[in-house]
């Protein structure tokens, strides 16, 4: 099986993220013939991840989804993995579970810890720790991602310690970096250049939501990541608002307004991606929320592929 890294080493990759339903017919959904990993897989990704739940819980999905994507001939299944919750023991049988599956990539996240816990629970406590023990265990059997953060780690003291544990991953063994959400790209170029002056030498997969709800986007730029909003979509949320409350709409127009902000926000996130490709990164991460259409339109529009 090809890795994912000499696919970054040679030219920009393209891939997608997806998560492990919650119910029977979300997997039927996502996995069944003709399903969105079929749609998804027609247009030639070169990877496709898919997240782990804190503490495992949904593990089961995980590699049941994971195993689905292997089925497809040339795309690259990648499973999330993090220390909430495990011991070294749970690790190094969860990881040896994913290797006699066919899955040798691995995305090695601390992972959000629970709502009112104080650490992971388990006997490693960051990413640094797991990336030294997944090499210490397994050797070269796995290509290793490690999450970088553009805008600094929400929990990070500062952006300085941010990206001096990120040379820690590298040189413990990590292979790629794939990014937290970010859409400030003066941020990102002073970044990307931080990086490198450390010594930071690891492909950069950049991860990218695509903006399609104001629900969404607020909850993803809010609740974990602490993310700048830019002028120009801060104006293209406000002038779509579905009042009182996007989450809660009770706006007579609130259809209306949610087809329309779609429409915009597909336009944002293919310029999005311009100013991305353009930026010296190695990979375009598509965070696909199990859906097919919406991302058809960006991948299409934004010239990624020309296959759909």
């Amino acid at each position: 099986m090809s890795k994912v890294t000499d696919v970054m080493n040679k030219r920009m990759a393209f891939s997608f993220e997806v998560f492990p339903p919650k119910t029977d017919a979300g997997m039927e959904k996502l996995c069944g013939a003709g399903g969105v990993l079929d749609k998804l897989c027609a247009t030639q990704p070169d990877y496709i991840s898919c997240t782990y739940g804190a503490g495992g819980g949904n593990v089961g999905l995980n590699v049941e989804v994971c195993k689905s994507i292997k089925a497809h001939k040339g795309v690259i299944p990648i499973t999330h993995f993090t220390c909430i919750g495990h011991t070294k023991d749970s690790i190094r049988d969860q990881l040896q579970n994913y290797l006699d599956n066919g899955v040798n990539h691995i995305l090695a996240l601390r992972g959000d810890l629970p709502f009112g816990w104080t650490g992971t629970g388990g006997e490693l406590h960051y990413a640094t720790e797991l990336v030294a023990f997944i090499r210490k265990e397994f050797g070269d059997k796995f290509t290793i991602g490690v999450a970088g953060s553009p805008e600094g780690h929400i929990t990070c003291r500062s952006i300085e310690a941010d990206i001096a544990y990120l040379k820690q991953k590298q040189d413990n063994g990590a292979d790629f970096i794939m990014t937290q959400l970010c859409w400030d790209m003066d941020q990102f170029r002073w970044w990307r250049d931080a990086i490198a002056a450390a010594g930071i030498t690891m492909p950069i997969d950049v991860g990218i939501m695509p903006v399609l709800s104001i629900d969404s986007v607020v909850n993803m730029a809010l609740s974990r990541n602490g993310c700048v909003m830019p002028r120009e979509l801060a104006e293209i949320i406000s002038k779509h608002w579905i009042f009182p409350n996007p989450f809660a709409p009770n706006d007579a127009g609130a259809e209306e307004k949610k087809a329309a902000f779609k429409e915009v926000g597909i336009e944002y996130t293919v310029r999005l991606i311009d100013e991305y490709r353009v930026a010296g990164i190695h990979g375009i991460h598509l965070y696909a929320l199990n859906k097919y259409d919406d991302v058809a339109t960006i991948i299409k529009e934004s010239g990624l592929i020309d296959r759909v």
